[in-house]
């Protein structure tokens, strides 16, 4: 099975080790995992901005660059989601036999935990140093794909660790790409609310599977003084790179 892996820009350029325990997991679930060198962005930033243009242009890039794959995979729920909700509409003006391909890589295209346990069926083994853990709900994942239980599934096989619900873990952390920018007041109101629930549910990490919620919670918890809540990826925590 020759699975692509989607990295996102924002792994690549912000968090690579994300990538690398996304390839660590799929390998170990037996895949053949290709990550094209020349692989970008997936457009939603000038989708969700208005700018279709751009966005046509590289959701026709990606799925050149993964025409191949039996499979792709991405540790996002939000570019998955772009991929497998958004494309074929976005590329319906395209010529057929183009548009046809980009319809059949959507069909295709798995956020990672969803492929982990519904196509491969591989839930690793891992022993963590990490207690307590609560999960957030990324939008996207949540709404667009259905990822609610995959990740659960897999956090609650973790050796020693117990999972305890959050308060509104399905509420949004204020993130939402540009909404953070355009909205910066509302968007800090959100965050703050999440992070009050994270802090209520008394766990040791909170574990999302979007890294731009990622980068939003933890920024609003260290400018709160929690120094303490560690905010993790769950391909991180699941194939055991959370230090450092």
């Amino acid at each position: 099975m020759k699975v692509g892996l989607f990295v996102t820009c924002l792994v690549d350029l912000m968090r690579p080790r994300i990538g690398f325990a996304a390839l660590q997991l799929l390998e170990a679930a037996g895949c053949e995992v290709v990550v094209p060198s020349a692989q970008t962005c997936c457009g939603q930033p000038g989708y969700n901005s208005g700018d279709r243009a751009s966005a046509i242009t590289l959701a026709r890039k990606v799925a050149c660059e993964f025409a191949g794959c039996d499979y792709v995979v991405a540790p996002s729920g939000s570019c998955a989601g772009m991929i497998r909700a958004h494309y074929p509409e976005l590329l319906r003006d395209i010529p057929e036999a183009e548009r046809a391909a980009v319809e059949a890589l959507a069909g295709r295209t798995y956020e990672l935990t969803d492929f982990l346990v519904n196509v491969v069926r591989h839930i690793p083994a891992i022993n963590s140093s990490i207690k307590t853990i609560t999960y957030h709900d990324s939008c996207s994942g949540l709404r667009e794909l259905g990822i609610k239980q995959q990740p659960r599934t897999l956090l609650a096989q973790i050796e020693g660790a117990e999972l305890r619900e959050m308060n509104e873990c399905e509420q949004c952390c204020g993130f939402g790409g540009t909404f953070a920018i355009k909205y910066g007041d509302i968007s800090s109101h959100i965050a703050e609310r999440k992070c009050e629930n994270i802090a209520g549910s008394g766990a040791d990490a909170v574990v999302l599977g979007d890294l731009g919620c990622m980068l939003n919670i933890e920024g609003r918890l260290r400018r709160r003084g929690d120094a303490v809540t560690q905010v993790l990826h769950v391909a991180e925590v699941l194939a055991g790179k959370t230090a450092g």
